[in-house]
């Protein structure tokens, strides 16, 4: 896909790996829509870009994701792509888990997306153009302890794509879900890093990560998994998840301490 003078909507722009995927989409010409709640920041990232429009917005209900997209539409016309990229994250025991918290990520990480690809999609079907890429994770594939909440609404992320493009299968709109492994960015805390260097988790360079999402849509892929062997394992995963269960159990018992730690 060419991004030349397309019109992209990108949230979480104000992030580790949203600046950098922000700033690739602009090298390539994009008519920039940056989104994001954190104003400073995100107002920082659009400066740096030429024509770049930043929207501080809130993903977590139908009406903010209403406004973010008539704002967008406002500055720079129709859109040709949304890239939801926002998230949140939560390491912890699931007891021990905020009730708000809880929610909190399933409105951002899921529902946001799904609200604001709503928004946005009655304008692409009218045209029969466009493109929505959802950028979850491999956690959407492989539940990982301590991760709970934040991996069910990326499993809900990726059938949430998986069921649009079925239903977009006759148009010329695309559905694309990225999934990447752990990446090296603020949304992991302290106690992530520590859990992650303890376990020997592998985790990616965000511009490694935003250079594989480049290539993604270039060659408009549908679904694409980053890092291996969890792309690997995500097979496996598939059809014999009580295997996985053995497999993961002795990193769990130690990733558990550093759950329980506070931030």
């Amino acid at each position: 896909m060419k991004m030349n003078d397309k019109h992209i909507i990108l949230t979480g722009a104000a992030g580790g790996m949203g600046r950098i995927l922000a700033a690739s989409l602009h090298e390539r010409g994009a008519r920039l829509s940056l989104v994001d709640a954190n104003a400073g920041v995100l107002n920082e990232v659009a400066g740096e870009l030429a024509g770049a429009h930043a929207i501080v917005g809130d993903l977590s209900t139908a009406g903010g994701c209403a406004e973010i997209a008539a704002a967008a539409q406002t500055g720079h016309g129709p859109v040709d792509v949304l890239i939801n990229l926002a998230g949140m994250m939560s390491f912890r025991c699931y007891e021990d888990e905020d009730p708000a918290m809880i929610e909190r990520i399933v409105q951002v990480n899921l529902l946001g997306a799904m609200q604001l690809s709503r928004a946005v999609l009655p304008e692409m079907v009218e045209r029969n153009s466009g493109r929505i890429i959802n950028v979850g994770s491999v956690f959407g594939s492989i539940a990982f302890a301590y991760f709970t909440a934040y991996s069910a609404s990326k499993f809900g992320l990726r059938g949430f794509s998986e069921g649009l493009r079925r239903e977009l299968y006759d148009t010329d709109i695309r559905v694309m879900y990225v999934a990447p492994r752990a990446v090296k960015t603020p949304l992991n805390t302290g106690r992530i890093m520590r859990m992650g260097a303890a376990t020997k988790m592998n985790m990616d360079d965000p511009e490694l990560v935003v250079k594989k999402i480049m290539q993604a849509i270039d060659n408009d892929r549908k679904e694409v998994y980053i890092g291996f062997p969890e792309s690997f394992f995500v097979g496996i995963n598939v059809r014999f998840p009580r295997l996985v269960d053995k497999a993961l159990a002795a990193q769990n018992r130690i990733a558990r301490k550093f759950a329980k730690e506070e931030d």
